[in-house]
Parts: C-alpha cells; sequence; structure tokens
C-alpha cells in the first residue's frame, strides 16, 4: 500500500515530505516486531502512527492497546501494565490482568513514556528483552509476546542525564525512530488542515464552512504553532462558532492567535527576576557615587591643604583609609549592564598601611570640620551651596556634619 492510500485509509492531510517519510518509515518497520520510538512535538498527531504500525503488520487481529503513562497514577502504574494479584496491596480484591497480558499477540501503545517512573521502566525493560514480566504481588513469570510502539514529546537524551531515564531503556525502544515534524515545518499543509477542520465542523453543525482572504493565508502560514495540529483545529473551531462573518480576513484571523511575542515564563518569576535585578543594580549605584565622593573630596582636601602650605598626601590617605568603607564590600571587576565595577584596592586606589597615618589623622579631621563649618556660615546654612563650595556632593556634605556633630 502507498503512501497516499495510507493518508486516505487513517484520514492524515498533507503532503510535507517529512511527513511522506514518517509515514513510509511506519509502513516499512510494520511488518517486523521491532520495538518503534516516534518523538515529537505535543499535538503533532503521534498517535496515528502506531495505528499504522499495528494494521499493517501480522499483528492486526489480535488486540491493539493504548495507555497514556503520564494519565496513571505513580502508585498504580505497575498494577495497570503488568497486572496483579488479590490481596497483593489494599483494595485488591481479586486478581487483574494487566495490559502486557491483555496485549499478549498484538500491539500496546505506551504514549508519553518519559513520565513512567523509574521501577516501572526497569519492569519495562525486562518485558521487550525477555518477554517476562511477574504481576504485582507475584512470583510467578508471566510470558507474554506483546509489540511495543512508544511515543514521547520530551528530549529523552536530556531525561537521560538528569536521571530520570534510563539509557538502557532508551536504545532498547529507539531501534526504529520515527519524528513526527511540527506544524510550522508542514508551511503547505497548513491551510489544508484549515480547511478540513472547517468542512468538518460546517457538516457536523450544518453552517457554512469558513473560507480566508490571501492575507489570511499568509498569517495563518507564518504563525509559529505552538500546539501544532491541536492547536489549528481548537482554533478553527472556535471561529467558526463565534465568526458570523464566514469569509475571514488577517483582520479577524489575528484576534485568534496568541501573541508569539509574549514572555513565556511565569508571572511570579519574572517579578522576581525584575526586583532582585533592581536591588542590585540600586547597590552598584550607590557604590559609584561613594567612589566619587571620595574621589571629589580628596581633591578638595588637597587643594585646601596645599593652600595651608601642608603636604597632603599622607594627610589626605588618612582622610580615604577613614572614609572608605570596608574594601571587601567592593566586589572585584564584575560588570553589570556592560559597566565594570572595580574593587578600590585596584586600578588608581592606593593601599596603605594605617599605622603610617594615625597620628596625622585626628587633625585632618579638625581642619575638614572647620572647613565644613566656615563654608556653611558663608552660605547661611545651605547644604547645596556649601558642597558646591566644597566640591563634594550634598549627601557626603550631610553625612559628614552628622559625623561632627556639626550644629
Amino acid at each position: 500500500m502507498d503512501v497516499q492510500s495510507i493518508k486516505q485509509r487513517f484520514g492524515i492531510i498533507g503532503n510535507s515530505p517529512l511527513l511522506n517519510r514518517a509515514i513510509d518509515v511506519a509502513v516499512q518497520v510494520a511488518p517486523t516486531d521491532l520495538t518503534v520510538l516516534i518523538t515529537g512535538e505535543s499535538g503533532t498527531g503521534k498517535e496515528v502512527f502506531p495505528k499504522i504500525i499495528h494494521q499493517m503488520s501480522a499483528r492486526k487481529h489480535g488486540n491493539y492497546i493504548a495507555v497514556n503513562c503520564g494519565a496513571i497514577p505513580e502508585g498504580t502504574i505497575d498494577s495497570e501494565l503488568f497486572g496483579h494479584e488479590k490481596g497483593s496491596f489494599t483494595g485488591a480484591h481479586e486478581a487483574r490482568k494487566g495490559y502486557f497480558e491483555v496485549a499478549d499477540g498484538g500491539t500496546i501503545f505506551l504514549d508519553e513514556i518519559a513520565e513512567l517512573p523509574i521501577s516501572t521502566q526497569v519492569r519495562l525493560l525486562r518485558v521487550l528483552e525477555s518477554g517476562e514480566f511477574m504481576k504485582v504481588g507475584s512470583s510467578k513469570v508471566i510470558k507474554t509476546d506483546v509489540r511495543v510502539v512508544a511515543a514521547t514529546n520530551v528530549n529523552l537524551p536530556e531525561a537521560i542525564e538528569k536521571g530520570e531515564f534510563r539509557q538502557d531503556l532508551y536504545y532498547r525502544l529507539n531501534t526504529v525512530p520515527i519524528l513526527i515534524p511540527p506544524l510550522r515545518d508542514r508551511k503547505d499543509d497548513i491551510h489544508l488542515l484549515f480547511r478540513k477542520f472547517s468542512a468538518d465542523f460546517a457538516e457536523k453543525y450544518r453552517m457554512p464552512p469558513l473560507q480566508l482572504t490571501e492575507d489570511a493565508v499568509k498569517i495563518l502560514r507564518n504563525y509559529y504553532w505552538r500546539g501544532n495540529v491541536r492547536q489549528l483545529k481548537n482554533i478553527t473551531e472556535q471561529i467558526s462558532i463565534i465568526e458570523r462573518k464566514k469569509d475571514i480576513d488577517a483582520l479577524i484571523l489575528k484576534r485568534y492567535l496568541p501573541d508569539e511575542g509574549r514572555n513565556d515564563l511565569p508571572v511570579l518569576y519574572r517579578k522576581k527576576e525584575e526586583e532582585h535585578i533592581s536591588e542590585r543594580e540600586l547597590l552598584y549605584k550607590v557604590l559609584f557615587d561613594m567612589k566619587k565622593d571620595m574621589n571629589e573630596l580628596k581633591k578638595v582636601v588637597d587643594n585646601m591643604l596645599e593652600k595651608g602650605g601642608v603636604k597632603p598626601s599622607e594627610q589626605t590617605k588618612a582622610l580615604l583609609v577613614n572614609d572608605y568603607p570596608d574594601k571587601d564590600f567592593y566586589p572585584r571587576h564584575e560588570k553589570v549592564h556592560d559597566v565594570e565595577i572595580t574593587n578600590p584596592e585596584d586600578d588608581d586606589f592606593d593601599t596603605y598601611d594605617p599605622s603610617e597615618i594615625i597620628e596625622e589623622s585626628l587633625s585632618l579631621q579638625e581642619k575638614e570640620k572647620e572647613m565644613i563649618k566656615k563654608a556653611l556660615e558663608k552660605h547661611n546654612g545651605k547644604r547645596k551651596d556649601a558642597a558646591r563650595e566644597l566640591g563634594i556632593s550634598e549627601r557626603t556634605l550631610y553625612r559628614k556634619i552628622k559625623e561632627y556633630n556639626i550644629k
């Protein structure tokens, strides 16, 4: 049976080479008993391919069982798959056959295989390798002849690295891989699918089918379709039932398409991250201002002492040592928004031995206090003008007034 006949039989819409390749692989592997791993994003239609494999195989007269591994609670998944004996756990009032026993001679489709607990993965590996399993609460080995087809939308190699999926099970399942392409890689199929869903919905509810304008078709083709075929069908049905006008243009279509440019991070996470960044930036701004103020104050004191005939170097050093916060408070060479923060120990900052300047520090403080008083008196207590006169910021002046208890 050729690919086109398979499409008609199983209701597959599209002519994408990637889709055709996936169908061709499914047809080729069907007559064998090899395990198959189907991968693809959510909503791409992975559930159709196990049916193709089963119906095109010698097992087509046997049972076909589809199991959603993510929908079964972890505590009961072993019982569902392998069965249990009476009294094996609370509520086990009678013995029960599992899916692997019921599907003997047929095919079992394990959807969302990545959701299986590690302990269940070990049991599944044994079935795949030897065809043997034991019911929960039993020591009797049961043989089964089951063809396993698995599917997942999870990146299994990444799950293996995180310790969430067994590597040996992955290689056992991945004997024949089939990749289902996302809808955005099947652009020529998007409008075909839209028309099919629209026609089916119109026939079911006895209404005219939707018609897209050329600009609407362009938007439909270029949209990202995170939810793939499932999302396209959902939007088609929404428009069909809500819009009275059946000729759909780009403006109408856009109202039903979620914004692709939105940030997918949770709101709470974004808020927390923004608050963290703003606090850090505020801290660095304070550090920058302090560094700037100290450089300004150093220049002012040097100039004043030179005018008074005093060597400024050691006294200025004393001021810097007394006035700077603990140097360990500064990060060493860290970049924030391309701005480099440097430890005051580095670059143009010198390291001084405090023992050399203890004697001069007191006299320097007295001179600084006297200068501040004179500046305040000159400007009638106006701190802004006094700070400008001294060549320092108003905040630094306020801190010095408080430090020296200047009235």
